[in-house]
């Protein structure tokens, strides 16, 4: 399966971008390490900063969330599995030629 090399080929105003301007590509979001903020998860999942605290206070976030007191974290695995994108960099491996 070849995957997209970037978030959604849908080029409206609901377009997940970074704050730089830059698209969320699945490598960029594998450069992000094993967890993430909030708020940034919400950038990738095209919600604003307000929306996502909501859910996560509500359980209802796209993915699950960890708290940490105060702090929301999000795993990256988690996120690239919502998105149905590969957890990692590998690609599978060709299959035998018959």
């Amino acid at each position: 399966m070849t995957t997209p090399d970037h978030i959604g080929a849908d080029h409206s105003s609901t377009e997940s971008r970074r704050p730089d301007g830059a698209l969320w590509t699945v490598e960029r979001i594998h450069d992000l390490g094993l967890i993430t903020d909030i708020a940034t998860a919400a950038q990738i999942f095209g919600l604003s900063r307000a929306t996502a605290y909501e859910l996560a206070k509500h359980d209802r976030f796209p993915v699950a969330v960890l708290r940490f007191g105060s702090r929301y974290r999000v795993p990256v695995a988690a996120i690239l599995h919502a998105l149905q994108l590969p957890a990692s960099d590998d690609q599978p491996p060709d299959p035998p030629a018959t």
